[in-house]
């Protein structure tokens, strides 16, 4: 069997896998429990990353953080999602991949995180690249190598 390194992956296969950021469900660090966790249900997602006014990638938010926090010994808090912001549940340990960077560094940077954060030069938040999309990439070449053979 061909090694991994030896499947052709073009940049612009890549690039097209990538959301791009103003397609991403995103919030802000300010923002409530409340509206993260609406925004999560909303948009069907488990986890969704924290923009700043900056546009850097300040953490990520997910549904389990929240409910983590407003779960009481005999019931749910719920009345407890105001009381709170995104940034004081959120994860500052982000898996974020630069845009020149190599697809093997993505695909081995997948195996921990179903979603690595995209970012510039300038550590600007420019989109997402989906453990789903990586492995369609992978599956795709995998194909075409068999099939030439």
């Amino acid at each position: 069997m061909q090694s991994i390194e030896a499947l052709t992956l073009r940049d612009d296969e890549v690039a097209r896998m990538i959301i791009a950021a103003e397609d991403v469900a995103c919030v802000h660090p300010a923002h409530s429990a409340e509206h993260a966790l609406l925004v999560l249900i909303k948009a069907g997602y488990s986890a969704i990353p924290v923009v700043a006014s900056s546009g850097v990638v300040a953490g990520i938010i997910s549904k389990t953080m929240i409910l983590d926090r407003i779960l009481g010994l005999e019931r749910i808090e719920f009345d407890a999602l105001s009381d709170f912001l995104v940034q004081d549940v959120m994860n500052v340990d982000v898996p974020r991949i630069r845009q020149d960077q190599s697809f093997i560094r993505a695909l081995q940077m997948s195996i921990d995180a179903p979603f690595l954060c995209v970012e510039d030069d300038a550590g600007q938040f420019v989109g997402l690249l989906a453990r789903r999309g990586i492995l369609a990439l992978v599956h795709n070449a995998l194909r075409k190598t068999k099939g030439s053979s």
